[in-house]
């Protein structure tokens, strides 16, 4: 029930601060089924440009409103997913085919999301600042559009970056505890511990 709330409030945030940018736009008309797409990436791993770009233009609003939705931060969020489609680029040769491509890319941004975190944490007071802001700033577009910024959603980005990355693979996407485990690197039973104590903090603290 909790999560339910806090999804609610998510795309409420996510459809204002769309509103306000490019994202919104980028892959619009790019409608491939999965047969095309293994095509499309066939032709990029062989050199074709052109066939990466299309992949970039169908999954970059998918990726786009996860890392958005993770940093809650749309300046970050956008240097992160330019910075995932660089990687996924230098490295499609990586990429087996055991998951689905969407799934790949999220784990590329999983990972580069918590080496910003720790490069944050040795920076920490200047960074801090700066995420302070850009919190203020989503606060004030979701108010612009009419989007409350609820005590839950509070709740919910006052939380460990490490606890709100699995709350937010799991519970918002779907993925299994398993699949979560193999995007982040870490193990399964750590998937859920951190799922769990998330949630826990996020009912105690409402319950207040």
């Amino acid at each position: 029930m909790i999560f339910y709330l806090i999804e609610i409030q998510l795309n409420g945030l996510l459809a204002a601060v769309v509103l306000d940018t490019e994202t919104k736009r980028k892959g619009v008309g790019v409608l491939v089924d999965q047969a095309d797409e293994k095509e499309l990436i066939i032709r990029a791993k062989d050199g074709e440009d052109e066939a990466f770009t299309i992949l970039f233009q169908l999954h970059y609003p998918f990726v786009y409103q996860y890392v958005l939705k993770l940093t809650l931060n749309p300046d970050l969020t956008e240097d992160l997913v330019q910075e995932t489609m660089l990687k996924a680029y230098v490295s499609l040769h990586q990429f087996q085919g055991n998951a689905k491509f969407s799934t790949w890319l999220i784990s590329i941004a999983s990972r580069l999301f918590i080496d910003h975190q720790r490069r944050k944490k040795r920076e920490n007071r200047k960074t801090q600042a700066a995420g302070e802001e850009a919190l203020r700033k989503m606060k004030w577009k979701s108010a612009l559009h009419g989007h409350e910024w609820s005590e839950y959603l509070e709740l919910f980005a006052a939380l460990e970056p490490e606890f709100r990355m699995p709350i937010l693979l799991r519970h918002y996407y779907g993925f299994t505890y398993p699949e979560v485990a193999n995007m982040l690197k870490i193990k399964e039973g750590t998937v859920k511990s951190r799922v769990h104590h998330g949630l826990k903090k996020i009912r105690k603290e409402w319950g207040q």
